[in-house]
């Protein structure tokens, strides 16, 4: 679980105009700082774009994003949405902490949180450049 980001250290590198790479490493606090903690990559990411108000967070996954019972692509979703459908059992198994990070982010101030297939070449660039050459991807909002 991400306790605090160093906010104040990304902005800083930020305002450089250089993109920082996290590696998602926690320590513990008190008698455990000399712990080292493996936080998931999407917790972390989460929470990061969170408390750095993002404009956009990036998550990827091995499927083209959010799927219905049929296993068609859920291009929007709203954060009540998402509820509805992890208590329908629509979202099941490894996708519900992906959408429960996504969800979180945005509830945080994130402006939205998009999940797509890393499996598709340049996935995450044409996010970035803000193309779009057809593939998949859930963009979930407030």
């Amino acid at each position: 679980q991400v306790e605090t980001v160093n906010t104040e250290l990304l902005e800083s590198i930020l305002n450089l105009g250089v993109t920082p790479v996290v590696s998602p490493i926690g320590t513990g606090i008190g008698e455990e700082s000399d712990v080292a903690y493996n936080v998931n990559a999407d917790a972390a990411a989460g929470r990061i774009a969170g408390e750095l108000k993002a404009s956009r967070v990036l998550f990827l996954t091995d499927i083209a994003g959010v799927l219905d019972k049929e296993m068609s692509l859920l291009r929007e979703l709203t954060v009540k949405q998402i509820e509805d459908l992890i208590d329908d059992e629509t979202i099941t198994g490894g996708m519900i902490p992906k959408v429960t990070y996504a969800t979180s982010a945005v509830e945080l101030g994130v402006g939205s949180a998009f999940i797509t297939d890393g499996r598709v070449p340049h996935a995450l660039l044409t996010q970035v450049l803000g193309s779009s050459d057809g593939e998949g991807g859930t963009i979930v909002t407030l």
